[in-house]
């Protein structure tokens, strides 16, 4: 028994080992894939009509919950009901083309690079190419924390294509719209966020690490050539001076000014100076400090426009190889497991405790 024991652990650890060693694999092939597959474009815009997902839901749901004579009637009052409006259509010269405004749901989720820009600038092509100007609307349900100043400038100026077109531009904020994410959001005709999303962060932050010393301890020599008096200022390997430090923070200065200025061009009414403090606040203290124009959560805001307007999701996707696909199935299947994992330690160790 003992050599069996052994022998099954033997084999387990070998398993483990080899199933570790394919992950690695496939992870680092399928990065390479998507990169030269998006370098290229190799995609298409995905829609779905919102309308008719949300009303399969609603219909399953009385399916289970009503008696079946009183889900007959209101099915044929529905018919009846629907029958109405479209004589009432067909008079008035309505088609079905033209009898409903549209709203186009676009989603935004930011890293660090702003990465999704990629995505959302084929999709603001798509709906600007065939969006009625004045009266479709767009609406993007955006979450972000931030990231590099020139990335997150580059998303946003893609934001502003849908104004200068003319079609109104919802922004919703169910999460966190912080530093890069708020500049994308301040560029909404109308910007909604919930009550506990993080909401603000405007200023700019330069933080690097500095190992001069250590490798001066070590007899360790940086060398560095340079033309260009500020080519080079602070520096991970290098001596810092005072005389770089200056340089920069005139750069970051100048950068939060550049910030303060463009969230001034689309909310002239907010008191810029009393919030480009770099501070976050809740979407209720955001919208005390005229940061956000309501509260609401983007489900919300579009169930109550279900009846009035067609709303289509559209986003952009790649057109994945079977490695990437293979990569994301185990990425998925690794994270959800390690999150299970580390979350069911933290009970175990600490039940009393609550997080927020």
């Amino acid at each position: 028994m003992e050599f069996l024991y052994q022998y099954g652990l033997f084999l387990a650890k070998t398993l483990t080992l080899l199933l570790a060693l394919v992950f690695i694999i496939i992870v680092v092939a399928s990065s390479a894939a998507r990169s030269r597959g998006q370098g290229k474009n190799e995609g298409n815009i995905a829609v779905n009509k919102l309308n008719e997902e949300f009303e399969r839901i609603k219909d399953d749901l009385r399916a289970e919950i009503l008696d079946e004579e009183l889900l007959k009637a209101e099915d044929k009052a529905q018919r009846v009901q629907e029958k109405a409006e479209r004589k009432a259509r067909e008079k008035a010269g309505i088609t079905a083309d033209d009898g409903k405004k549209r709203i186009f749901v676009l989603s935004f989720d930011g890293d660090m690079r702003a990465s999704a820009v990629e995505e959302l600038r084929h999709c603001i092509s798509g709906i600007v190419a065939v969006a009625r100007p004045e009266l479709d609307e767009v609406l993007l349900k955006l979450e972000s924390p931030g990231g590099m100043v020139h990335a997150y400038g580059f998303a946003a100026s893609q934001l502003t294509r849908l104004r200068q077109a003319k079609l109104r531009l919802t922004i919703a904020v169910d999460l966190v719209a912080a530093s890069g994410g708020y500049m994308m959001a301040c560029v909404a005709d109308h910007l909604v966020a919930a009550p506990f999303a993080y909401i603000g962060s405007i200023g700019v932050l330069v933080q690097l690490p500095n190992v001069h010393r250590l490798l001066q301890d070590h007899k360790i020599d940086m060398e560095m050539i340079t033309a260009g008096e500020y080519k080079r200022t602070l520096t991970t390997f290098g001596e810092n001076t005072e005389k770089d430090r200056q340089k920069v923070q005139e750069e970051v200065n100048e950068m939060h000014s550049l910030f303060k200025n463009f969230i001034s061009q689309y909310r002239p009414a907010l008191d810029v100076a009393s919030v480009a403090t770099g501070e976050v606040w809740t979407g209720q203290q955001a919208l005390e400090r005229g940061l956000v124009d309501a509260l609401e959560v983007s489900d919300e805001w579009l169930m109550r426009r279900l009846d009035d307007y067609d709303i289509y999701a559209v986003e952009w996707e790649y057109k994945k190889k079977l490695g990437e696909r293979l990569s994301e199935l185990f990425e998925g299947s690794f994270a959800r497991t390690l999150d299970k994992v580390t979350f069911g330690w933290l009970q175990r160790a600490d039940k009393e405790r609550f997080f927020s």
